[in-house]
């Protein structure tokens, strides 16, 4: 009953959040354009299956993904755990953490190639460049990204070294290869630090971050265990820049082979 109980409340919830929205479509078409709405009936249809797939989800964050998060962060720096053979561990060092180092690439590599996000532009990134640009190389180098972003993110956390010095060195980092890297990828780069942020990432990034920060000794849930989400969203980034510009320097290299050879 208590579960009936949350998935109506976040029905009612969700409900209330979407409401807004479609009376702006509505007014719109009504007023605005003042045209009939074309298939009501199917529109409808599927303004109930976003209502019941995004309270199915956000009752599924409260009861799956949030606690996972915390209790493997909790349970990996657990010090029964840490410690394994060892007589003694420094739970303020850095190098004590290695699983959850691994765990945060793991997590954060597996939830960006699910990324609903990061299909749909993938998608459409090969169907506008024709298959030049492969949907899997796409998702698994954004991946690559959000998988080194975690893991760093992670390191801060454990270290306490401020977040904006990390900030701050990538977007340094991005501003230099922007004027390297080709042109028409530059945007689908940006835009791949964004589609990162989404539906699965999110939650369970958001999730471990507070729960790492909660474990290890002196660090403030408050201060320190936000600051993840940037990570996810900026070393993506910096990862297809790198792809599109190790790419385009692979192809000149073989066009000016091929150019001396004939």
């Amino acid at each position: 009953m208590e579960m009936l109980s949350d998935f109506l409340r976040s029905l009612v919830l969700t409900g209330r959040d979407l409401l807004p929205i479609a009376l702006l479509f509505a007014f719109f078409q009504v007023v605005v354009i003042k045209q009939p709405i074309a298939n009501l009936s199917k529109i409808l249809i599927g303004t109930l299956y976003v209502l019941l797939g995004l309270t199915l989800f956000l009752t599924g964050l409260d009861k799956a993904l949030f606690p996972v998060g915390n209790i493997m962060a909790a349970q990996l720096t657990d010090p029964a755990f840490l410690l394994g053979s060892k007589e003694s561990v420094d739970l303020t060092h850095w190098t004590s953490y290695g699983w959850i180092y691994l765990f945060a690439a793991t997590i954060g590599f597996a939830t960006t190639i699910a990324e609903p996000s990061l299909m749909a532009v993938a998608y459409k990134a090969s169907e506008v460049s024709g298959g030049s640009i492969s949907q899997w190389g796409l998702r698994i180098t954004v991946a690559v990204g959000v998988a080194i972003g975690i893991t760093l993110g992670c390191y801060r956390i454990v270290s306490g070294t401020p977040l904006h010095y990390f900030i701050t060195a990538g977007y340094i980092i991005v501003s230099i290869q922007t004027f390297f890297a080709p042109k028409s990828l530059i945007p689908l780069a940006y835009d791949s630090g964004g589609v990162t942020t989404s539906t699965v990432t999110v939650p369970i990034v958001a999730a471990l971050g507070l729960g790492l920060s909660a474990s290890v000794p002196g660090r403030n849930p408050a201060i320190d265990g936000f600051g993840l989400i940037a990570f996810a969203s900026l070393f993506p980034i910096i990862s297809v820049l790198t792809f599109a510009q190790c790419t385009h320097w692979l192809a000149t290299r073989k066009k000016l082979r091929t150019s001396k050879e004939s």
